[in-house]
């Protein structure tokens, strides 16, 4: 048994997410009514992520900024401006998939109890109120924007603490590092629990009748995943982008796509940054930024919906008006939550800069939430894998410019 033990940990947790991945399909397919209890085995996975990746942020956060070094680089700045290039790439890509590709929709109803931000300066707002969040309640709801914010006020005033503190502080961030390090072992086993549910719910046919629209919005996520991001990480590199686009769309894109959550899926891509010998101080800041702010997935589902409306309703958009609807969909997806399904409840705000209603808008979220086991996690998991992916970026970047004798691919493999 303990050679056993000790011969499943030497297989790559990828290779045990895809035979989870296989398994949990084929008992979907055969007998969903025999094995719907493996379901719970997802709802837990999730849940335990989604419970220590607060936690885990607060005290990393916390414990880089207190033990940072005057004058110690970050590359912060770097990874921000490759999160709103990566945004508005997503945007711009959503965009002209709709042009070349337009989708009319057969709009529903069902959404009359949602209610969508009136405009993009409630959208700032509701971002600016997370901000200043009780402390408490930014931990119980999972507010990463407010959880960040405390952790760089309590990191800040902490400066100037004894070493004892800052120890402290430490080991309970490797504490709870270690415990989420459990977690993700139990991924393989959470994944086949969530697939199954995704499978047994909706059946492989649910999606047939919104093919072409699904086509268009995984299409552009494609492109954006395979080909746009890696010339942004090969003008920043100059090496052979692939081996770090697909380690991340692998190791981060899996776990994300069956999670839909960017928060939840934090705390693996805490362990893939790692594992990449990434700079501590800088990916416990830029992880949990990135699940707010770094949305391209998002930013794809807002212009492809809107632009379907459009369509839908026989307006004629300009390419002024697009390329607007691109920057537009950029500060929105910023908004958007990093929960399942938080991009949806943007797309009135967009539909609004061709004059559509609420009520017309608010079909077409209903259109988002029918597709939403495709288009959501697709979306997620671009999103989430690309957080690793621009702090990878930035991080080995800046060791090269440092003059460090570094080949990007040889460290990966």
């Amino acid at each position: 048994m303990k050679n056993l033990i000790i011969k499943l940990n030497n297989i790559s947790i990828v290779k045990k997410i895809i035979v989870g991945l296989i398994v949990g399909v084929i008992l979907a397919l055969t007998v969903p009514e025999q094995a719907k209890a493996i379901v719970i085995l997802g709802s837990l996975f999730v849940g335990a992520l989604k419970a220590a990746a607060p936690m885990l942020v607060l005290f990393l956060v916390t414990s880089a900024i207190c033990q940072q070094k005057k004058g110690q680089k970050t590359n912060m700045r770097s990874i921000i401006f490759l999160y709103i290039i990566g945004t508005f790439a997503g945007g711009l890509s959503g965009v002209t998939a709709s042009f070349l590709f337009p989708v009319e929709l057969t709009l529903t109803g069902g959404t009359e109890n949602l209610a969508a931000p009136g405009g993009i300066i409630e959208v700032i707002k509701a971002l600016l109120m997370n901000i200043v969040d009780n402390p408490v309640n930014a931990l119980i709801n999972a507010n990463y924007v407010g959880i960040l914010s405390w952790a760089v006020l309590l990191g800040v005033g902490l400066k100037n603490a004894s070493e004892s503190t800052k120890t402290m502080i430490s080991n309970v961030a490797d504490a709870l590092s270690k415990i989420v390090g459990w977690v993700i072992n139990f991924a393989p086993l959470g994944i086949m629990g969530l697939v199954f549910d995704a499978i047994a719910t909706n059946g492989l046919e649910a999606f047939v009748s919104y093919g072409k629209l699904l086509a268009v919005l995984v299409g552009s996520m494609a492109v954006l995943a395979l080909i746009i991001n890696p010339l942004i990480v090969y003008v920043y590199l100059r090496e052979n982008p692939y081996p770090l686009v697909l380690k991340c769309l692998k190791e981060s894109g899996i776990t994300a796509f069956f999670t839909r959550s960017s928060a939840a899926n934090i705390p693996v891509n805490m362990e893939l940054c790692k594992r990449l010998g990434l700079n501590k101080d800088t990916y416990s800041v830029s992880i949990p930024l990135g699940a707010t702010i770094n949305m391209a997935g998002a930013s794809i589902t807002i212009s492809v919906l809107s632009l379907a409306a459009a369509h839908t309703l026989g307006i004629n958009v300009d390419l002024p008006t697009a390329f607007i609807l691109s920057i537009l969909a950029t500060v929105s997806a910023c908004g958007a939550s990093g929960v399942s399904g938080g991009s949806l409840l943007l797309i009135p705000l967009a539909c609004s800069l061709f004059g559509i209603s609420n009520d017309i808008a608010m079909q077409v979220v209903g259109v988002g939430f029918i597709i939403g086991v495709v288009q959501d996690s697709c979306e997620t998991a671009i999103n989430s894998s690309t957080d690793v992916l621009f702090t990878a970026v930035a991080d080995f970047a800046e060791r090269k410019k440092a003059g460090e004798e570094l080949r990007v691919n040889k460290s990966i493999a």
